[in-house]
């Protein structure tokens, strides 16, 4: 007997089921910690755990009852200290602060296929050597060279966005008039660099771009100093390291210069190549639109197709040798092959998490085929999740570790593949792949909402076209182009079309629907009740997940109540976006930089924000044209169109072409919930005299009688005088100070005017403008004013109920890999 037994496997043991699942529980209990523990806490916990795991599974005939709570136990110990373990080796490798603002001559190799754009290219460097670069003659050494072991670089065409801080805090001008080398993975090279540690933009329901980075390996970001002084980047020659980066990256080239059209190219080059990075933008928002967007990346269905052709493939070419049959049967010999070959393509493919989880559910399965032993399907399922979580426990934190695994949890549960033992017909086939499609939708809708606020009603028939056509036609077409460079060209027509009909489905106005983020509880309950609506249970029963679904889809986040107003600053590096929320209205304030070409606050930041909150904003208000006020508007508006704009862009701006907008003048007026807002500057005649943008910027005053605020926008010394002469100005509970805490504003009479209790400095990480200016801090300091900055602080949240109280986000949320700003 070869299934289900003792020796079969863990049926008759649900210990072992429990063990694997308070490892993975570990594991994330781990990943809340603000702090790690000493080294020998990690060692002493996984010891405990792996120790108790072995003596039970030894003396599990005399434990009896509570043998599974005692597993859990002792699985949670296993991965919570497993992974702490991991957590500390990685934070030994961390940058030195010393080395920031520093230049460097480092030698290394391009350790990933690099990312190019039209300003420049972006890659990650493994780091060999380092030393110091740019020191005068005689000059003392700043101290030992410890440089990081994986560096993530840009090497700019241009000045746009780089940031230049000298290591003693003040600004620099950086010069890259030399345009970016053509690098490739597995070369080796040597440039002058400047970096900086890992800091990234933290928001309430934000992507955590620390943590992304911390999982990657990557220990310092910086750019290559290519500028006139510098030493010209050095190409030292090809190496044998990273050759699947290598490969990725020459069949990724390969695509784009057969295809003219760089769109329906980058869906081949992704489905090939696993470079998600190259699907346009505006794709993306299709694709999440008709919830297709799992096809368009290397998903489980696309390794699982691969791992089943290559089987086929190996079980034919074992069958023509008669000594390899004599050696080792035909059906084993194609298991073997097929799960190595589906391993080697996910491997090539990027390795993301359901390329993980399909790869670990194939080799279980194989396994246990090859040995003779049968597992129940929950415990290869949790097996497969405790196999990823302990390769990669900051798995736990990514949207696509939950989605995957949850979607192959729930066909498990609800059974949705029953009823098509033997050979069903194509008529049963087709229900079955239909059911499923069902059972995922419904299930898996509450905590797509948790996750992304976002879920896509026309996404069950977009998936039942988009899952056969890309799985059965755009994906096989895909790969084989790499052997016949054609088939490419046919691949991207079947993309074409598809693009058609999914452009049509997204263009529907039911397409989609949006709420604000439900807590976490009530999103697991959420998904409970979509699991029951879709068992094969009698339909009383079915119903009864109806309340547990209504109130996730229910959900409006809290508003302030009538008379009290809130004031989320939005941590969006270098500029200003300002969240302001009443009872029943909502405005913003700015909407953040342009970082890239290709990104920009309002993509990155500030549509999760509003999605997560469920706002429709009724006024938009940009203080002036400055790109760093203006960057992400073009995204807010596309999102919000029923928001009024009011600025003081000029007529000719091209954001007058997407809404008009309406001229901030002093005077201008409303109350909303009981709240006054009021613009307070400029006047009309300061738009005929002003000779730079920052003098028209509109300057808004928000008050509920009890607690007020300033948004002063960029306004300098001569606006702040003005303002004062005027007598417009009454004191404050929170300033946004102006011009990012610019020498040329934060003057005395202004401060003096005000008198904030709370000021907040929206300025990136160790920007090249020096923000906030070391007097301008010392002034506020001086008046005893408190000065936060988005460096330090991340978001802020300010309450108009409790003004003098504030919470940053990054207090609030820390954990363990995000940055200690000094």
């Amino acid at each position: 007997m070869t299934g289900g037994g003792e020796a079969g496997g863990p049926a008759r043991r649900p210990w072992a089921f429990a063990a694997m699942a308070g490892a993975v529980a570990g594991a994330g209990l781990q990943l809340q910690q603000a702090t790690l523990w000493p080294p020998g806490a990690y060692a002493c916990t996984l010891f405990t755990g792996l120790a108790g795991v072995w003596l039970l599974r030894r003396l599990r005939h005399r434990v009896g009852r509570g043998m599974g709570a005692l597993a859990l136990i002792l699985g949670l110990l296993a991965g919570l200290g497993l992974a702490g373990a991991r957590a500390v080796a990685y934070l030994e490798g961390a940058l030195d602060p010393l080395v920031e603002g520093r230049d460097l001559q480092v030698v290394g190799v391009v350790a990933q296929m690099p990312q190019r754009s039209d300003g420049g290219v972006r890659f990650r460097l493994d780091v060999e050597s380092a030393r110091w670069a740019g020191l005068a003659t005689g000059a003392d050494v700043p101290g030992p060279l410890r440089p990081p072991s994986t560096v993530a670089l840009g090497w700019y065409a241009e000045n746009t966005g780089l940031w230049g801080r000298t290591a003693q805090g003040g600004s620099v001008t950086v010069e890259s008039p030399r345009p970016p080398a053509a690098l490739h993975a597995g070369e080796r090279w040597r440039m002058t660099v400047r970096l900086k540690a890992p800091h990234g933009n933290l928001n309430p329901h934000g992507f955590d771009y620390e943590l992304w980075l911390w999982e990657q390996g990557v220990q310092a970001t910086g750019y290559v100093r290519n500028g006139l002084r510098d030493a010209p980047p050095e190409r030292i020659g090809s190496t044998w390291r990273h050759p699947v980066e290598r490969a990725r990256e020459s069949v990724r080239d390969a695509v784009f210069e057969r295809i003219a059209d760089r769109r329906f190219a980058g869906v081949i080059a992704a489905l090939v190549t696993g470079d998600q990075g190259a699907i346009d933008r505006a794709d993306w928002d299709i694709f999440r639109a008709t919830g297709v967007a799992h096809l368009m990346s290397i998903s489980g269905l696309h390794i699982t197709m691969f791992a089943w052709l290559a089987a086929a493939l190996v079980a034919a070419l074992w069958r023509r040798s008669v000594r390899c049959m004599l050696w080792w049967p035909a059906p084993h010999a194609a298991l073997f092959g097929g799960v190595l070959l589906a391993g080697l393509y996910a491997l090539f493919s990027g390795w993301g998490v359901p390329a993980q989880r399909t790869v670990c559910m194939l080799a279980t399965v194989g396994l246990l085929r090859l040995t003779g032993r049968r597992w129940p399907a929950p415990h290869l399922w949790m097996a497969a999740c405790a196999l990823v979580v302990a390769f990669d426990p900051w798995a736990l934190m990514q949207a696509g570790f939950w989605l995957s695994f949850a979607a192959v949890g729930v066909l498990f549960a609800t059974d949705a593949g029953a009823g098509q033992e033997g050979r069903p017909d194509m008529a049963a086939r087709l229900r079955g792949l239909l059911r499923e499609q069902w059972v995922v939708t419904v299930a898996l809708a509450p905590l797509t909402l948790l996750l992304f606020q976002q879920v896509s009603l026309v996404g069950l028939a977009a998936n039942a076209i988009a899952i056969p056509w890309v799985t059965l036609v755009v994906t096989p077409l895909a790969m084989l182009g790499t052997l016949a460079p054609p088939l490419w060209d046919v691949a991207a027509r079947a993309v074409q079309a598809l693009g058609w009909l999914l452009q049509v489905l997204a263009g529907l106005p039911f397409a989609t629907v949006s709420t604000g983020a439900p807590p976490g509880w009530m999103a697991a309950c959420g998904v409970a009740g979509g699991v029951l609506l879709a068992m094969r249970l009698p339909p009383s029963v079915r119903a009864l997940g109806l309340p547990l679904l209504l109130p996730v889809l229910m959900w409006q986040p809290p508003r302030p109540p009538t008379g009290e107003f809130e004031v989320l600053a939005a941590d969006i590096g270098q500029g200003n976006a300002v969240l302001v929320r009443t009872a029943t209205h909502s405005l913003l304030y700015d909407t953040g930089p342009r970082y890239s070409l290709e990104s920009d606050a309002g993509h990155r930041v500030l549509v999760p924000l509003l999605r997560a909150f469920d706002e429709r904003l009724d006024t938009l208000v940009l203080s002036h044209r400055d790109a760093d006020h203006t960057g992400g508007a073009a995204a807010v508006l596309a999102m919000q169109p029923q928001a009024d704009l009011r600025s003081s862009i000029e007529a000719a701006h091209p954001l007058q072409a997407l809404r008009p907008s309406q001229r901030c003048v002093a005077g201008q007026q409303w109350t909303w919930d009981g709240i006054r807002f009021e613009f307070l500057h400029p006047v009309a005649a300061d738009y005929e005299t002003a000779d730079k943008p920052n003098a028209v910027s509109c300057v808004l005053r928000i008050d509920s009688g009890r607690a007020s605020v300033l948004l002063a926008g960029d306004i300098e010394r001569d606006q702040e005088s003005a303002l004062v002469a005027r007598g417009t100005l009454q004191a404050v509970d929170l300033l946004l100070v102006p011009h990012h805490g610019s020498k040329t504003s934060s003057s005395a009479s202004l401060l003096d005017a005000l008198k904030p209790r709370l000021s907040i400095v929206q300025a990136g990480y160790r920007n090249r403008f020096g923000h906030p200016a070391p007097e301008v801090v010392q002034r506020y300091r001086e008046r005893g004013i408190a000065l936060v900055d988005s460096s330090h602080c991340g978001a802020v949240h300010w309450h108009s109920g409790a003004p003098q109280e504030w919470r940053c986000e990054r207090a609030a949320a820390r954990r363990y890999w995000h940055h200690r700003v000094p």
